[in-house]
């Protein structure tokens, strides 16, 4: 029964937007009562917290069902639709180029996303002409993506701390909110998103199957999209008070950490190195998500401006967007 798979889908889509509502909500709080600041926060722990789905689905999908074209999929297509989503942003944010006001630091960020992007589509690449890039039964880039993902995180916090904070257009007011609630609802809302990932990659392998459409196809672009929707419902609420740092440090460090989840995958997938297992076509979404990266930095570095609410950087990113939607359709 087709229509109870897309029940179900959809089941998984509204648990994971609204839970993603309140980690962000009560994310903030925490951010506000520790003193860690948001920009921080939107780096990391929302980052963390908004990319649970992808974690672990791609977990489930690697150790319940066996599919790691739908977790690489997923990853791929996640960072695909988080750039995408940027664009999107830019087109609604109501005080220009949301690009011109975001600041510089945000680059760092992105080098550093490209950088473990191309090292994951370089692992494809070699495992599939070359040798599988065994270290046991992981791969090399395992080890280094780790290592790399905790230095650029460590440089990120530093560069941070020599920016000036940007004040907000609104201040939320939390202070009759007592902390015993506020981490209660964080860990209920973050479990949430979890068994919501989880029970997503099942429903994923049921489309493909159902479908005919391929575990790389749904991946990239069904799972793709909903696991980012806690990304999306962060980043317009914290467009709303006018952090846009927050909105896009939020999106850029999910990509970022998107890719850290690649050595969870490789060490729980117990036949081989994960990389050397997927199909070669997500190389197309791999390369695409490399070239709207270097937009997004060129969009940094040059401050486009808009016109008609949209800059030549919104334009390009969705253009590359619905070419690898395209490409993920045709070599299903």
């Amino acid at each position: 029964m087709i229509w109870l798979v897309w029940l179900k889908f959809a089941f998984c889509v509204l648990v994971i937007f609204f839970s993603g509502r309140a980690v962000a909500k009560y994310g903030d709080i925490i951010a506000i009562r520790t003193g860690l600041g948001r920009v921080w926060i939107g780096v990391v722990l929302l980052a963390l917290v908004t990319s649970l789905p992808e974690l672990f689905t791609g977990i489930s999908a690697v150790t319940l069902v066996g599919a790691p074209d739908l977790t690489i999929g997923n990853l791929f297509g996640a960072n695909a639709f988080n750039l995408f989503n940027l664009a999107l942003l830019d087109i609604t944010y109501r005080y220009g180029s949301l690009l011109g006001m975001a600041s510089p630091v945000h680059r760092l960020t992105g080098w550093f996303s490209l950088t473990l992007v191309a090292i994951a589509a370089i692992s494809i690449f070699i495992s599939s002409r070359f040798f599988d890039m065994g270290l046991g039964w992981i791969g090399w880039y395992t080890p280094v993506i780790i290592l790399l993902y905790f230095f650029f995180m460590w440089q990120i916090f530093r560069s941070q701390q020599r920016q000036p904070a940007r004040p907000l257009i609104e201040q939320p007011d939390y202070g009759g909110i007592p902390m015993r609630r506020v981490y209660l609802y964080f860990v209920i809302s973050a479990v949430l998103i979890i068994g919501a990932g989880t029970w997503l990659a099942v429903i994923g392998e049921e489309i493909a199957t159902i479908t005919g459409l391929g575990e790389s196809f749904v991946g990239t672009l069904l799972i793709g999209f909903s696991t980012t929707l806690p990304e999306i419902t962060v980043a317009f609420a914290a467009m709303r008070i006018g952090a846009v740092d927050m909105a896009v440090a939020n999106m850029i460090g999910s990509n970022l950490f998107n890719m850290a989840v690649i050595p969870v995958d490789d060490l729980l997938y117990a036949p081989g190195p994960v990389l050397n297992a997927v199909s070669t076509s997500h190389l197309f979404t791999a390369g695409i998500v490399i070239v709207m990266t270097g937009v997004f930095i060129a969009g940094l570095h040059f401050r486009p401006r808009r016109y008609f609410r949209m800059s030549w950087c919104s334009l390009t990113l969705i253009a590359l967007f619905l070419l690898q939607a395209y490409l993920s359709y045709t070599l299903a």
